[in-house]
């Protein structure tokens, strides 16, 4: 017998989602233009990244770094097939290293936007505390190495989120949805806190990283 229990709080489903609206939007809008959009949505990206490590501490269960830290003989087990269930109800051994993985190249390419300048359209709030070659290789990388870093990060997401629906059954995508998953009976797991005071702290810290981005793109000289 299954029980339903709650793995991702709603700050946590919220931002899932908005990052991956931020994201699109920001590279339809590296392509088909306009910049100012394009910038636009690259502070959103910043914002949510600052969010979510914040939460990553704060929020539920299932969302702290702390519950999805694993060992390297950790992953070596779960790629034999022999992760106890506690690895699989939120982000597995080789998802949290996606996970990980996406939030460093997703930091990097809006680090590198923030001291870009393509000197015909848009020049990046910090670009004009930073070097010219320093300026040079940020602006290289956020069109070339970081764009293709991402692009090869969301493919791979998007395949495991389909190899685990067609194969395994596993509907990631509804438990990002709903919050929450079916799970057996026998295992005592935790459930994610996700009441009014948890999303009245998401709303808080959600508030304090927009703040933050605000100030630092209107600050630049």
């Amino acid at each position: 017998m299954s029980v339903r229990i709650r793995i991702w709080d709603l700050p946590t489903r919220l931002f899932h989602w908005l990052l991956a609206a931020a994201v699109l939007g920001s590279a339809i809008t590296s392509e088909t233009g306009p910049i100012d959009w394009h910038a636009r949505f690259g502070y959103a990206v910043l914002a949510l990244l600052g969010f979510r490590v914040l939460w990553g501490f704060a929020g539920g269960w299932w969302s702290r770094f702390s519950s999805f830290i694993y060992s390297p003989a950790s992953v070596w087990r779960h790629l034999q097939g022999r992760s106890p269930a506690a690895h699989l109800a939120g982000h597995s051994p080789l998802a949290a290293l996606s996970v990980f993985a996406l939030l460093l190249v997703l930091g990097l390419q809006v680090g590198s936007g923030l001291f870009s300048d393509d000197e015909i359209l848009f020049m990046g709030p910090l670009a004009s505390r930073a070097s010219s070659q320093t300026v040079a290789w940020m602006t290289d990388y956020h069109k070339d190495i970081g764009q293709w870093l991402l692009l090869g990060l969301v493919v791979l997401h998007i395949a495991a989120v389909l190899y685990h629906l067609l194969v395994r059954r596993d509907n990631l995508i509804s438990a990002m949805v709903s919050g929450d998953k079916l799970l057996p009976e026998a295992e005592a797991l935790p459930a994610s806190a996700d009441g009014i005071r948890q999303r009245l702290l998401a709303g808080v810290l959600m508030a304090v990283c927009v703040g933050l981005v605000a100030w630092l793109v209107l600050s630049a000289p």
